[in-house]
């Protein structure tokens, strides 16, 4: 039953999507406020309308009162493409910082170039960060927030490749707030995987970090680390206690 459900789920998913990105081929260019609401206000309601009727999968928002109200900084951890999606809703306009091969794919690349994205070249050195920071500061100007993935991929649940300081560079720079994000997506929405399992990915938002006077960039990246890891492993162990069958999707 789960891969007649996969299938389905992955029909209307990426037919939605395709939809939503031949729309703003059309919007896109007149309007990047019109591209946002599309996306944020119609295409990513309907497509997890779709996603709980279907594959019976839901997403819980939790820690909603740490969400800013003012431009920040949130730094996620990044099991899944659903937490691409799903940070829309409960962070209205939010924009991603992203590797730039992504927005060169044929309408769905275009798509995120018109909503905002910003790309950066992963192997670019210094150039890139500050093309990066260039690019962030102009989101930032149009009161929009911005999630990075410190990681820099998808890491399977209960793993990590190790956070990575350039957000950290932004932050300072921009003079934003860090705010921290745990998931347990990749149990329901495995990283390659056709299967969407069901049952509640959670996404959770914790109180904003800022750097301590006396506390160096090695030792904040420490602490933000182990700020989202445990609190990811928390979220897995809940989640496979009421739905064992994704144990199957938990990191080594």
């Amino acid at each position: 039953m789960i891969y007649i459900r996969s299938l389905l789920t992955n029909i209307c998913f990426f037919t939605v999507m395709m939809l939503g990105c031949t729309i703003t081929l059309f919007v896109g260019p007149i309007s990047r406020k019109g591209t946002v609401y599309l996306w944020d206000r119609i295409v990513m309601p309907t497509i997890f309308w779709l996603v709980k009727n279907i594959a019976g999968l839901k997403v819980e928002y939790r820690g909603k009162e740490n969400v800013s109200k003012e431009p920040s900084l949130y730094a996620c951890k990044h099991e899944s493409a659903l937490e691409t999606y799903a940070f829309t809703q409960p962070v209205r306009t939010c924009t991603y910082v992203l590797k730039k091969e992504l927005v060169y794919m044929p309408f769905f690349g275009w798509t995120q170039y018109f909503y905002g994205m910003v790309p950066v070249d992963r192997k670019g050195g210094t150039k890139a960060m500050k093309n990066m920071l260039k690019g962030v500061s102009k989101i930032v100007k149009e009161g929009r927030p911005v999630v990075v993935f410190p990681e820099g991929t998808r890491c399977k649940p209960g793993t990590t490749k190790g956070y990575k300081p350039g957000f950290l560079f932004l932050a300072e720079n921009l003079k934003l707030k860090v705010v921290p994000v745990a998931v347990n997506t990749g149990l329901f929405w495995a990283k390659n995987s056709f299967l969407r399992y069901p049952g509640t990915a959670v996404i959770e938002f914790m109180p904003a970090m800022e750097v301590k006077a006396h506390e160096d960039k090695k030792a904040f990246m420490e602490r933000l680390e182990k700020t989202i890891e445990d609190k990811c492993k928390e979220l897995n162990e809940e989640a496979i206690e009421k739905y064992p069958w994704i144990r199957k999707n938990l990191g080594a």
